[in-house]
């Protein structure tokens, strides 16, 4: 539960609460901590928040705009959006689904951010085809490939490509153990993109290529929310947030919604090294 709640068992971890931090910059940027139980329990209130967000954008603009994490915390939930009661409640019709990044392969590779999407959810729910906007990056030329991305993008919100974009409605990011999200991965090139909205990025670590949105565009979300679990993004989650501001190497720090929501739903055991606080 947020600050202000009560949670559903005491609990040694730190508790949730509402606070400001100075992440990716010099200016004070809020964003909501909850603090849960474990992944389950993360998946459930993730999966609250995703219906709540689409009913609200549905009734507010007449569709509902997402764009899906790839990695292992994000695929119990898609299970969970499949299953009722979320199946038959959510409109799934005036759905449009988008990437936050993706992996050089196949859509049918195990690794694929797609396909994953696709076996968990999208296989599972009467999304009409032509909402459904993947990433084709088992395509040789990323470069094009993040072009042909943006001018997909752009054309869904109606903008003209370059323009200022329209908000996604809501935008599913994670943590990984270095401080990236998406596939913005520190000391890469599209960490300092301020242009484009989505780039092919070389990771050299990965010695791979990735397809990613970019910082100027996932802080346009109407609401961020960034799902971490495991002892293994403790450290990583207390240096983006409670650690001094270095996007370069902590690209998460960039996440800064110009004017939505940041929300950060974190299993105790990647809040084990955050600060006690009462806020």
């Amino acid at each position: 539960m947020a600050a202000g709640g009560t949670t559903p068992s005491p609990s040694p971890s730190p508790p949730p609460g509402e606070r400001g931090g100075k992440i990716g910059g010099a200016e004070r940027c809020a964003y909501r901590l909850f603090v849960v139980a474990d992944q389950t329990a993360l998946a459930k209130e993730a999966a609250e928040h995703c219906a709540r967000i689409a009913q609200e954008a549905v009734a507010r603009a007449g569709r509902f705009t997402i764009a899906l994490s790839g990695g292992s915390t994000p695929k119990l939930l898609y299970s969970l959006l499949a299953a009722e009661p979320y199946s038959n409640s959510l409109p799934w019709r005036k759905t449009h689904v988008f990437w936050g990044d993706e992996r050089a392969v196949p859509p049918a590779d195990h690794n694929s951010n797609f396909g994953m999407a696709k076996a968990t959810l999208l296989d599972r729910v009467p999304i009409p085809a032509d909402r459904v906007h993947r990433m084709q990056a088992e395509r040789d030329d990323l470069d094009l490939v993040a072009r042909e991305y943006e001018a997909e993008i752009a054309r869904s919100f109606d903008v003209p490509p370059g323009a200022e974009p329209q908000a996604f409605d809501l935008i599913l990011l994670g943590l990984g153990p270095d401080g990236h999200t998406a596939s913005l991965f520190p000391h890469t090139e599209a960490v300092r993109e301020r242009a484009r909205w989505v780039v092919r990025n070389y990771v050299p670590k990965l010695n791979s290529d990735r397809v990613t949105l970019t910082a100027p565009i996932l802080n346009r979300g109407a609401t961020v929310l960034f799902l971490v679990t495991g002892a293994d993004k403790a450290s990583a989650l207390q240096a983006v947030l409670e650690g001094p501001s270095d996007p370069e190497r902590l690209p998460a720090q960039l996440i800064r919604p110009a004017a939505g929501r940041l929300i950060w739903l974190v299993d105790r055991a990647a809040a084990s090294m955050l600060a006690a606080r009462t806020e």
